[in-house]
């Protein structure tokens, strides 16, 4: 039985119907973001473990759910997904709203989590550039989506046009725009953020790991300050908001250690 979102599957393993075999790794992209992101970590751990990537509800091809998307609501839709393909158990890795997914998905069922990677993952703290998520979400050509895109990754990444233009191409089906408005409009809260119960998340009893950017200007690194002591924290000195496109070789290697760890 299928679910309702968009979904890519690879691994070593024959899919069996709509699920997979064994406990797959489930990516979850960030505001703005879809499944693509998520390509080249999908085929780094393909040799050994079966992986799923989804598009969240209000991107990519999943812009039809049916409910305006926020963490809460992202989190309900994944795990909807996950129990009608059969697959009880996951590892999770989240980017920012993916992350705040994650966090949420493993408090309402912990012990379907079997480890957790979070990269500069929302609701760790208030601060935000909600002015920039604004901007991002409105933009309708590709010079401003560059523009706005640009200053996710950090100053010395040079953002290739082409991303731009996947972003503009993916904006041209009727309402995507006004989905990734009526998103920032869920996900923010004042001139900030909604912060998660981070105690709670921090006792949770599989292995967890927060990556994130020194410069990331999107959600500042000072959010990693006094993170529960079960989290183990790895930060990236140049990198902005994008740590999994900016540093992709060591964030897949920190991905395979924190998988690794909850055996």
């Amino acid at each position: 039985m299928a679910g309702k979102l968009n979904h890519k599957a690879m691994g070593p393993e024959v899919p069996v119907g709509d699920g997979v075999r064994r406990d797959p790794v489930v990516f979850l992209h960030g505001f703005g973001g879809d499944l693509m992101g998520w390509t080249n970590f999908q085929i780094g751990l393909s040799a050994s473990y079966n992986t799923l990537a989804f598009d969240l509800p209000g991107h990519g091809g999943s812009l039809d759910y049916g409910a305006t998307c926020n963490a809460v609501v992202a989190a309900k839709a994944v795990w909807e997904d996950l129990d009608a393909m059969a697959i009880s158990k996951v590892h999770l890795v989240g980017h920012s709203m993916g992350g705040a997914t994650a966090a949420i998905m493993a408090l309402k069922h912990p012990e379907r989590v079997i480890s957790m990677t979070l990269l500069a993952p929302g609701g760790f703290g208030g601060d935000i550039d909600q002015a920039l998520l604004r901007r991002f979400a409105s933009a309708r050509d590709v010079d401003t989506i560059h523009a706005a895109l640009s200053q996710f990754f950090g100053p010395e990444f040079r953002l290739p046009r082409k991303m731009a233009e996947h972003d503009f191409t993916q904006r041209q089906r009727p309402g995507a725009v006004e989905a990734l408005e009526a998103t920032a409009n869920a996900i923010l809260h004042g001139d900030g953020q909604k912060v998660l119960p981070l105690e709670r998340i921090g006792a949770l009893p599989c292995p967890m790991r927060v990556i994130w950017g020194v410069d990331d200007a999107v959600i500042p690194v000072s959010q990693t300050v006094g993170l529960p002591a079960m989290m183990a924290l790895h930060v990236f000195p140049g990198v902005g908001h994008m740590p999994h496109l900016e540093a992709g070789r060591a964030v897949l290697s920190l991905i395979r250690q924190t998988i690794r760890s909850a055996r």
